[in-house]
């Protein structure tokens, strides 16, 4: 299945000069959603994770469905503000701003082989973000998981060393 005919391209959303990559078709299509739940599911067994991590919000469309087709336990990165209890944080910054991201203390456990699992892979900035949170947790990032990576923006070279799975590159 060719996933790229389920991607809609919208320019200068959410500002001008950037051409978003929007996944509602692909998500909006069961038998596409499916493929590209069925490709993540197959990498997290073959790095053999024992929790899946999703930034907000998107990563939990494609993060939930793998833990709960694996019987796994998912665990939200989230904005601030939007997590009750007591959070680390880390701030990055995107292609068009800026943004950190939370995640409730304890919710990793030290030794967790941890797959984070995302939409895109732009920049690097929200993954690198992830990244930190788990790691600073204790948890072992023992794969990275994108729909989509976006090839010229380089974020690939933030993640030198780490497990990366995308399953379309533009």
């Amino acid at each position: 299945m060719n996933l790229k005919d389920y991607i809609a391209n919208v320019p200068d959303f959410p500002i001008k000069g950037i051409q978003f990559k929007d996944i509602t078709p692909l998500i909006g299509d069961g038998e596409a959603f499916r493929y590209a739940t069925k490709q993540f599911v197959d990498f997290t067994k073959q790095i053999n994770a024992d929790i899946i991590v999703g930034p907000d919000a998107r990563g939990f469309i494609f993060g939930c469905p793998v833990a709960t087709q694996l019987g796994l336990g998912f665990i939200p990165v989230r904005k601030p503000g939007k997590l009750p209890r007591e959070v680390i944080e880390h701030s990055y910054d995107l292609e068009y701003g800026s943004n950190t991201l939370c995640l409730h203390k304890g919710d990793v456990k030290p030794g967790q082989r941890v797959l984070i699992i995302d939409d895109l892979l732009a920049t690097g900035g929200t993954i690198d973000a992830a990244i930190h949170l788990v790691e600073e947790s204790g948890g072992e990032v023992v794969g990275l998981a994108f729909l989509i990576e976006l090839v010229e923006l380089q974020g690939r070279q933030k993640l030198e060393g780490y497990n990366v799975l995308s399953l379309m590159k533009f």
